[in-house]
């Protein structure tokens, strides 16, 4: 054989196999309900404890202290809010511009006064790392 055959047979029999953990992986990201592999997904700790003081400041009096509502606001610790149903976009749009009721009967919800941008990415981070504890990702 020469080299040239031996080198593209290796190329091949390399291309294969990346292949193959690749459609591993992708199957097994699947048949774990869509979870990453190896965990949940990384966040910033330090992150979620700044969200945790600033939800406590900002939320918890409409959505409850442990995020599983009250009589003011729904729980956060809900399906409802799965990341693939109301994303961090919703979040951030929700605390700008308030929020008309469609899930809920609390009525609607009013802007949020005074939180910043950075405050509410480090509120959100804290609410899907709860989420998460709870089964909802």
């Amino acid at each position: 054989m020469s080299k040239s055959s031996d080198s593209s047979r290796w190329v091949l029999w390399l291309a294969g196999a990346v292949a193959l953990v690749l459609l591993a992986m992708i199957a097994g990201h699947f048949l774990m309900g869509g979870r990453f592999m190896w965990g949940d997904m990384p966040h910033d700790r330090a992150l979620s404890a700044r969200g945790q003081a600033a939800y406590g400041e900002y939320c918890a009096a409409c959505h409850g202290a442990d995020l599983r509502g009250t009589r003011q606001g729904p729980p956060f610790i809900h399906k409802v809010y799965e990341p693939s149903h109301h994303g961090d976009e919703a979040f951030y749009r929700a605390a700008a511009n308030g929020v008309r009721a469609h899930h809920w009967r609390f009525g609607d919800m009013p802007p949020v006064a005074g939180v910043s941008r950075d405050e509410l990415r480090a509120i959100i981070a804290y609410v899907r790392e709860q989420q998460r504890r709870h089964g909802i990702d």
